[in-house]
């Protein structure tokens, strides 16, 4: 065997090498690939699913709902062409099923009391996770404009209330237990969360409401007849705090306190 023979085989053997070496790389990348992309959209799903689950319901409107699930829909979408282990198919039927209840106004559930610093957090956490997976959308062109800027100017109000809900908590136990001033500061607290959200016409009647409640609280007396008429305008109040994101009027009986 020749000197060229010898190179030739010596340079076929390289380049094959090089090229197996360059295949199996190639594959590998595209394995990794895959389980990142199989990853992500897991974490998407399960990060809308929780947000849809642990949101109190009194904050989610349809509108948002249907965010969610658009969400959670488009997920199992990637994944089902991922071929991934997961149980796709039954995400896929569980989150159809959600979209027909809500469609049909059949998805309710109980308003959930904001009594506590740390729950009034976790909330607001919460809708600032919403806000965030809602600009995600809306740059992923899976929303338009008009219904991205609608949508987070409403998630930006709620995280607002989420605030002015605690304070509304601690200034009725503070009416209770007759520390009027600090039910009073409680309140112009709350007034002030919902003055920041100045565009929002049902803020602006809360801020009113507000208002009006720390004057009388201010007004009071040690008279019976003063107390009663106080009693009633605090109960008056909590129903029109408890119910005005369900009905622009505030015209339906409140639960949120049963």
């Amino acid at each position: 065997m020749d000197t060229t023979t010898i190179v030739l085989v010596l340079v076929g053997i390289v380049t094959l090498s090089i090229a197996i070496i360059v295949a199996t790389q190639m594959r590998e990348r595209a394995r990794i690939e895959r389980m990142r992309k199989i990853t992500s959209q897991e974490d998407i799903f399960n990060r809308a699913n929780r947000l849809y689950s642990e949101i109190p319901g009194q904050y989610l409107t349809t509108d948002l709902k249907l965010l969610l699930i658009k969400r959670m829909e488009s997920a199992c979408n990637e994944l089902s062409g991922l071929k991934s282990d997961l149980p796709v198919s039954n995400w896929q039927e569980s989150t159809k099923e959600l979209k027909t209840a809500v469609l049909e106004k059949r998805d309710t559930r109980a308003p959930v009391k904001i009594d506590s610093p740390e729950k009034s957090a976790y909330v607001k956490e919460l809708l600032q996770n919403l806000f965030k997976m809602i600009e995600g959308m809306h740059k992923a062109r899976e929303v338009n404009t008009a219904a991205a800027k609608k949508n987070l100017k409403y998630v930006l109000f709620l995280i607002h209330k989420t605030h002015a809900d605690l304070h509304v908590f601690q200034a009725r136990d503070y009416v209770r237990q007759n520390q009027f001033r600090k039910a009073i500061h409680a309140y112009h607290l709350a007034s002030t969360e919902m003055g920041k959200s100045r565009d929002n016409p049902l803020a602006m009647k809360a801020v009113k409401s507000f208002r009006t409640r720390i004057k009388e609280l201010e007004a009071m007396g040690a008279a019976e007849g003063k107390e009663n008429a106080s009693a009633e305008s605090q109960a008056k109040l909590d129903r029109e705090w408890d119910t005005f994101l369900h009905d622009d009027e505030w015209k339906k009986k409140a639960d949120y306190d049963n």
